[in-house]
C-alpha cells in the first residue's frame, strides 16, 4: 500500500441520521479490524487481511442495511447474510460479536481451537448467525441464489393483498476465489435467469490471492460477464468509500429484475504499512510488530489484544435494539395476517418448522401387489407424483434431465419470475449449481428440495453434497441410469466407483431399492430424514417385482438391511447379499444352491448408512457372525464389501470400467450374472 493511502482512501459516509460521526464510525470499524488481526496471531493461523479491508462495507451493511435481529438469530423474515469468502471468517465472527449475538469475547481469543464456535471457517449454527458453512469457493454464493429462491417461493405462496410476511434479501460478500470457481458463475446464470432482484453480491475486488496478483491466472472482466448473464452491476472505487456503497446498495435494493453485483475496490489489510495490497496478508498472521504498527497507523486507542473501546461497543450496540424494532414490527403485521389468513400462517409456520402433513404419507402409493417389471427411476416417479400432492412445499427439478430421472411434478408448472410459486425448477446442465442451491432453499427453510441427474455426475456435485452432509441439510439426490444397465452409452455414462464414492460422505444416507416396493420405502426414508442428506440409486432397466412369501418382516426394509428371502430352515450356511437391480440375481442364486443342498439366506443391503446406524444386536441377526460365508452381488466396485461379508466372503462386482453395449451383453461379460454368484458362492463354501 503506498503510504498515502490512508489519506487517498478516506472513510466516507453517506448522510444519514442513522449513522454517527465519521470518528465514531471509523472507531467501530477499526474495531472490526483490530479483533480480526488479534485472533489470526492469537491463533497463529487465518486471514486477516480481506476482514480488514471488508471492515468497512461489513460495518454499513450490518449497521444500517442488513434486516437482523440479534437477539433472534432464527427470525423468519430476516435478511440471509452469506460470507461466501469463508476464509475471512474473523469479519463474520467479529460482527456477530459486536453487534450482539451470543459470541463472547473469549469465543474469540480461542479462534480455530478445539470446540471453539469460531472454527477456521464459519461453520452452519456455530455461532448462531451463520447462515451457512462455507470455505470452499464459490460455494457460499450458489447457497445465496437457493435462499433467494426459496424467499421469492415462499413469498408468492403466501404473501396476500396489503400483507408482505415474507419479504426480505440475501446478500453475500465474495471474493475473486469465489468468481473463479466454476459453480459461482453457474448459480449466478441461474440467478439472472430467474430474475432474482433480493439478491446483492458484493465483490471484494482487491486483485488478489494466495499466490499473488490474479492477473498470474485471470484477466476476465466480472462485470461484463455478469451484465451478459442479466445481473445489474456497479462499481465501488474504494473500500472506504461508504458513501458510495451506501448509494450503490440502494441503487440495488430498487433493482426488482435482476440480480445484483457491487464491485468493491479494496485494499487487502488496509491500514497495515508493510502488508496492505499484497498476498503475505491474505493467509498468515501479521506478526505482533506488525500489528502494533497498524494500530499506531489507525490511531487505535491500545495496543492491548482484543480491545474495544466503549464508544465502538455503544454504537455497534446500537443494532440490537434496532433488530428487535425490525422484528416487533414484522410480528404486529404477522399477527394481522393470521387474523385475516389464518390457514395460510398456519401451513407457513409448518414449513418453516419443517413439519410433514400428518396424512402426507398416505401420498406412497401401495406397491405391494405390483406384478410387472419396471425401471426403479420410473416407480420413482409415480411415487413421487403421489409425494407431491401431500407435500406441497417438495420442490425440485433436474440437470436438464427430467424426463429421464422422472423428476418433474406434473401439472405443477415450472418455476419463473413470471411464476415464483411453481414447483419444477430447470438447472441447466449444471449439477453442481444444483447441488449448491438446494442447500440454500434448505438452508433458508420452508421447502424441501430435491434435485436428479444420472448417478455418474454426481461427481460434477460432489462438494455440494458433502457439505450437506457437513451441515446436515434434508435434501433428496435423484440418481438415475445408476449401473453398467444404462447400456450402449458407455463407460463414459456407467457409474462404476461412485456408490462407494457416495457412502463415504458422512450423514448422507445411500437408498439403492431393488425393486417397486423397495423404491416406495426409499422414498419414505428420504422424507422423513430431516437431519441429513439422502440419495436415492435407480435403474434405467426394468427390474422384476421380488416375491417377498419367505421375508420374515417385510418392514424391516426400513432398517436398511433386512432378511429379504430366508435359508430353508431357518438356519444359513450361505448369506447372499445384494443391492438394488442385483438382488434379483442374488434371490435366483440362492434358489440354485438350496437345491443342490445349501441353506442360502438372502439380505438386501439397501442402505449401508441405515444399516450400519441399527444396533449390534439387530446387525448380527442379519449377518450372523458364525455364517463366514458371504457372497456380495453390485454392479459397481467391490471397494468396501469386504465390510460386510469379511476375510472369508467374495464378491460379484466390476473392478474395471464398463463399456459399450446393451445392458444383458454387459452384465454377461463383466461377469455379473447368477452363474457367477453361484461359482463364487461354491469357492467360499470350499475353502471354509
Amino acid at each position: 500500500m503506498p503510504d498515502d493511502a490512508m489519506t487517498t482512501d478516506p472513510l466516507r459516509l453517506p448522510d444519514h441520521a442513522d449513522l454517527p460521526s465519521p470518528d465514531t464510525a471509523r472507531l467501530a470499524i477499526d474495531a472490526v479490524r483490530v479483533l480480526s488481526m488479534d485472533a489470526v496471531q492469537a491463533a497463529n493461523s487465518g486471514h486477516p487481511g480481506t476482514p480488514m479491508a471488508l471492515a468497512p462495507a461489513g460495518y454499513l451493511l450490518w449497521r444500517h442495511h442488513l434486516r437482523h435481529n440479534p437477539a433472534n438469530p432464527h427470525w423468519i423474515d430476516r435478511d440471509r447474510f452469506v460470507l461466501s469468502v469463508g476464509h475471512a471468517s474473523m469479519l463474520i465472527y467479529s460482527l456477530l460479536h459486536l453487534s450482539g449475538y451470543e459470541l463472547s469475547l473469549d469465543d474469540l481469543r480461542n479462534f480455530r481451537q478445539w470446540e471453539s464456535p469460531t472454527a477456521g471457517h464459519p461453520e452452519l449454527g456455530e455461532p448462531a448467525g451463520v447462515e451457512t458453512t462455507t470455505g470452499p469457493l464459490g460455494q457460499g454464493v450458489a447457497n445465496s441464489v437457493g435462499m433467494a429462491l426459496a424467499e421469492r417461493w415462499l413469498a408468492a405462496r403466501f404473501n396476500r393483498p396489503g400483507h408482505r410476511i415474507i419479504d426480505h434479501r440475501t446478500w453475500a460478500f465474495c471474493s475473486d476465489g469465489d468468481l473463479m470457481e466454476g459453480v459461482s458463475h453457474e448459480a449466478a446464470e441461474i440467478a439472472g435467469h430467474q430474475k432474482l432482484g433480493k439478491l446483492i453480491w458484493i465483490f471484494d475486488d482487491n486483485e488478489i490471492t494466495i499466490e499473488g496478483s490474479t492477473d498470474l491466472a485471470s484477466s476476465t472482466d466480472q462485470l461484463k460477464r455478469f451484465e451478459s448473464y442479466g445481473w445489474h452491476t456497479q462499481v465501488v472505487e474504494g473500500g472506504n468509500d461508504l458513501a458510495s456503497l451506501h448509494d450503490a446498495i440502494e441503487r440495488a435494493r430498487a433493482e426488482n429484475g435482476r440480480p445484483s453485483l457491487i464491485s468493491l475496490r479494496t485494499t487487502i489489510a488496509w491500514g497495515s504499512p508493510n502488508k496492505a495490497g499484497t498476498a503475505g496478508a491474505h493467509g498468515a498472521p501479521l506478526g505482533e510488530d506488525e500489528i502494533r504498527l497498524t494500530k499506531e497507523r489507525l490511531g487505535y486507542p491500545s495496543h492491548e489484544p482484543f480491545h474495544v473501546p466503549d464508544e465502538a461497543r455503544r454504537e455497534w450496540g446500537r443494532c440490537s435494539p434496532r433488530g428487535a424494532g425490525l422484528e416487533a414490527d414484522w410480528t404486529a403485521r404477522f399477527e394481522a395476517y393470521r387474523a385475516e389468513h389464518p390457514e395460510a400462517a398456519a401451513e407457513l409456520e409448518r414449513f418453516l418448522a419443517g413439519e410433514l402433513p400428518d396424512d402426507w404419507a398416505e401420498g406412497i402409493p401401495d406397491l405391494s401387489a405390483e406384478t410387472k417389471g419396471a425401471a426403479t427411476r420410473a416407480v420413482s416417479g409415480r411415487v413421487l407424483q403421489g409425494l407431491a400432492a401431500k407435500v406441497p412445499n417438495l420442490i425440485g427439478g433436474s440437470a436438464d434431465l427430467a424426463p429421464s430421472n422422472k423428476t418433474e411434478i406434473a401439472e405443477a408448472g415450472s418455476i419463473f419470475a413470471g411464476n415464483a410459486a411453481g414447483r419444477n425448477l430447470h438447472y441447466g446442465v449444471r449439477e453442481h449449481a444444483m447441488g449448491s442451491i438446494m442447500n440454500g432453499m434448505a438452508l433458508h427453510g420452508g421447502v424441501r428440495p430435491y434435485g436428479g441427474t444420472f448417478l455418474i455426475f454426481s461427481d460434477y456435485m460432489r462438494p455440494a453434497i458433502r457439505l450437506a452432509g457437513l451441515m446436515k441439510q434434508p435434501v433428496t439426490y435423484v440418481f438415475t441410469h445408476d449401473s453398467i444397465g444404462l447400456g450402449e452409452d458407455g463407460p463414459t455414462h456407467q457409474p462404476v466407483e461412485q456408490l462407494l464414492a457416495l457412502r463415504a460422505i458422512p450423514n448422507l444416507v445411500d437408498l439403492r431399492p431393488a425393486d417397486a416396493l423397495e423404491t416406495a420405502h426409499a422414498w419414505r426414508l428420504a422424507v422423513e430424514h430431516t437431519d441429513g442428506p439422502a440419495f436415492l440409486s435407480l435403474t434405467r432397466q426394468g427390474v422384476p417385482p421380488l416375491s417377498r412369501e419367505r421375508t420374515p418382516d417385510p418392514d424391516a426394509v426400513r432398517r436398511g438391511g433386512y432378511i429379504f428371502r430366508e435359508a430353508e430352515g431357518g438356519e444359513p450356511t450361505l448369506i447372499l447379499i445384494g443391492t438394488g437391480s442385483e438382488l434379483q440375481l442374488a434371490v435366483e442364486a440362492a434358489e440354485v444352491l438350496e437345491g443342490e443342498g445349501t441353506p442360502t439366506r438372502v439380505v438386501s443391503l439397501m442402505s449401508w448408512t441405515l444399516f450400519g446406524r441399527q444396533d449390534a444386536a439387530y446387525r448380527d441377526r442379519v449377518l450372523p457372525p458364525a455364517v463366514r460365508a458371504r457372497v456380495s452381488v453390485e454392479a459397481g466396485t467391490t471397494l468396501g464389501w469386504e465390510r460386510f461379508i469379511g476375510l472369508d466372503g467374495a464378491s460379484v462386482g466390476i473392478d474395471r470400467f464398463g463399456a459399450s453395449a446393451p445392458a444383458p451383453v454387459l452384465y454377461e461379460k463383466l461377469g455379473v450374472t447368477v452363474e457367477a454368484v453361484i461359482a463364487r458362492s461354491r469357492e467360499v463354501l470350499k475353502a471354509l
